[in-house]
């Protein structure tokens, strides 16, 4: 699994909008080591050039952009909203749980968006990272059963 450290955590932040929402996970991104500051708007773009595609699941987005020079390390970051914002997708809006990925490869995307797909086919953990007070209940919603 991506590398998901305390800094990358934010919990019951507030943004006033989609464009906030991303920034979130941007700044955790760079808090814990993996993205410049150019990143987040990187990941703002991506939206704005290709709509709210990244709002893969009712309530949760996965905001990323494009491997480039930025990009300092492979790993993740983990935003949930006091309130959720709208995205405008036509299903799974408003969003409250906002997934940053920063990847250095094309290849370590594909992965990082499998890795992450494995984890919600548990319809539990949506419930269980929305209600999580702290790093260690986020990284709980993690891990993979036999692996360590």
């Amino acid at each position: 699994m991506l590398a998901l450290p305390d800094a990358a955590i934010l919990l019951g932040r507030t943004a006033a909008d989609w464009r906030g929402a991303v920034l979130l996970a941007g700044e955790a991104l760079q808090a814990a080591g993996f993205v410049q500051q150019s990143y987040g708007a990187r990941m703002v773009g991506m939206v704005e050039e290709f709509g709210a595609y990244i709002v893969i699941a009712p309530g949760l987005a996965l905001a990323h952009a494009r491997p480039g020079p930025d990009v300092l390390a492979s790993g993740m970051s983990v935003v949930t909203l006091a309130e959720p914002v709208v995205f405008g997708h036509p299903y799974n809006d408003p969003v409250s749980i906002v997934l940053g990925l920063a990847v250095i490869t094309a290849d370590e995307h594909v992965a990082g968006i499998a890795e992450l797909a494995n984890v919600f086919n548990d319809p539990a953990a949506l419930g269980r990272l929305g209600a999580a007070r702290s790093a260690a209940d986020v990284r709980a919603v993690f891990e993979v059963p036999g692996v360590s």
